[in-house]
């Protein structure tokens, strides 16, 4: 989708649709009739809106839309009025849902492109832009992919109108399109059914982003993972006729100090029947959206790489299969991570954990001073925030301080959960060192007490984003389906460490199918030399 921003009179643009939002002005009382008003103070643009508004029609609630065709002393076809709620509460977070949902509106209409007119808000007019850019992206995906009647309904091209020219306008509305863009590209990878998105396949669309975009890359398969002692990981693995993929991507930029190094680990489960503790029939064909953290490192990685922030990162997503067969681990087992500690394995369907801990350990191996993980890791979580917030948990308070303040940036809501050493005796077992389930009660805690043994002291954030990660119904502003939650929150966080805003900094030490690509360098510079991805 191209965008593209105008400081031309919103009334005097030709266009085949105007979006512009009307917000409720009116006060409190309870009985009180709303105060709808268009927000521009283009006379001619709120003249356009008179009549509808005058009727009742337009009441300003959010996500409610009018259209008018042929609106009276504009020369745009179309008026498109979308209501944005209380004036008082508009923020940015609801400009992105009004942007998709003026996308959203006007798809099926087979209108091709628009101009929406931007508000004024609070956090200013760069904000207004990347939010309506961001938001739009999001609205104009689709996870119709293998309909044999599919029909092309998206939406070409959005321009952006109402703001006061600056310097710093086209910057921010680059810098939205990259996350947009980026955003959906995990959104397509959650979206794959597992039989097209298995882990060798994860690590080829890794390795084509990667190369596209300037990354370094490794591609680990099998036998790697087994002579690194990665047992967790290899636990989970074993029990698939599917190879497991270690997929390491790394933006290291010449002008980057040496320290801080953020760390980005993704769970990678491409499919999840649960293993020998098999899950219930019922809704099991989701399980393949439980590789929507690793999608997110993937499309955080990619956003990076082309944003260009002053700081290396490294990405990790340890991809498997989680399948019961004669092969596969079972409920006793115990296994022995990378970091040397023994688990006793409670339940096979507790996985995303075990892959995790060894990809958190490698992280902290290859330098990273910063950790942050990402996952579809309980249902415990789902039941204690549903699927409005996902779930936030940190081992140092600076840090997790930092990444709060970019998720307000970003739009993304998260709470954050307790790590007390309390909840640690629910995961000691009386055969190894830990159980990878500490039972029912407080399972998203004692799942996130788990991964907390394998960064020790590393600064570290894990998020549980078991019920964001997939819409369970169409909303106004997106489609059901994959959401791309902590894409744009990673990289608000990334993009802070880089001006200074990231914390405290930790050691760093050093150390196949490897490849790197810039856009001077040919195919012929990669080296593919293990896994036969």
């Amino acid at each position: 989708m191209n965008v593209k921003l105008s400081f031309a009179n919103p009334a005097e643009i030709e266009t085949d649709c105007l979006a512009i939002i009307a917000l409720d002005e009116s006060a409190e009382p309870k009985n009180g009739k709303p105060e709808p008003r268009i927000q521009t103070g283009e006379k001619r643009l709120q003249d356009a809106a008179e009549e509808v508004i005058a009727s009742g029609e337009v009441t300003g609630k959010i996500f409610e839309t009018v259209m008018i065709h042929r609106p009276k002393n504009l020369i745009a076809k179309r008026l498109l009025v979308i209501g944005g709620g209380k004036a008082k509460n508009f923020s940015s977070i609801e400009l992105r849902k009004l942007a998709g949902t003026a996308v959203r509106f006007l798809k099926p209409k087979n209108i091709k492109s628009f101009v929406f007119v931007a508000p004024q808000i609070a956090s200013g007019a760069t904000d207004s832009a990347k939010s309506v850019v961001e938001g739009a992206f999001v609205g104009n995906f689709d996870p119709d992919k293998y309909k044999s009647d599919r029909k092309d309904q998206s939406v070409d091209e959005v321009t952006i109108a109402g703001l006061q020219q600056s310097d710093d306008l086209q910057k921010a509305l680059d810098e939205a399109r990259v996350l947009g863009e980026s955003q959906n590209f995990t959104r397509e990878l959650v979206n794959e059914p597992g039989n097209r998105m298995t882990p060798s396949m994860l690590a080829a669309r890794a390795r084509e982003m990667a190369e596209a975009v300037g990354l370094k890359w490794e591609i680990m398969g099998a036998e790697q993972i087994r002579q690194m002692n990665m047992g967790a990981f290899w636990s989970v693995a074993q029990g698939s006729d599917e190879p497991p993929a270690l997929i390491v991507l790394r933006y290291e930029p010449e002008d980057a100090p040496e320290k801080p190094v953020i760390g980005l680990v993704g769970k990678g489960i491409t499919f999840d029947s649960g293993g020998i503790s098999i899950k219930p029939s019922e809704g099991m064909e989701k399980m393949k959206y439980d590789m929507a953290g690793g999608a997110a490192m993937l499309g955080a990685m990619r956003a990076i790489a082309l944003l260009k922030p002053k700081v290396k990162v490294i990405g990790i997503v340890c991809a498997t299969e989680n399948m019961p067969s004669g092969k596969a681990q079972k409920p006793g087992d115990v296994q022995i991570a990378m970091s040397g500690k023994s688990i006793e394995i409670i339940n096979t369907d507790a996985e995303g954990r075990l892959v995790l801990a060894d990809g958190l350990h490698y992280a902290r191996q290859l330098g990273a001073t910063h950790l942050i993980d990402a996952a579809t890791l309980t249902g415990a979580c789902v039941v204690a925030l549903g699927y409005v917030n996902a779930g936030v948990f940190a081992n140092d308070d600076q840090m997790y301080e930092h990444f709060v303040q970019a998720t307000r940036r970003a739009g993304e809501k998260m709470w954050r959960l307790p790590v007390d050493p309390e909840y640690q005796e629910m995961i000691r077992s009386s055969i190894a060192d830990i159980v990878n389930s500490g039972g029912r009660w407080g399972g998203a805690v004692t799942a996130a007490m788990f991964l907390k043994e394998f960064v020790e002291d590393t600064p570290w954030i894990h998020l549980d984003i078991a019920g964001t990660a997939w819409v369970e119904d169409n909303k106004a502003w997106i489609a059901k389906g994959p959401s791309g939650i902590a894409v744009r929150s990673i990289v608000e966080y990334v993009k802070d460490v880089a001006t200074g805003d990231g914390g405290r900094q930790v050691g760093f030490t050093g150390g196949t199918q490897t490849g790197t690509r810039t856009a001077t360098q040919d195919a012929k510079t990669r080296s593919d030399t293990g896994a036969g991805l």
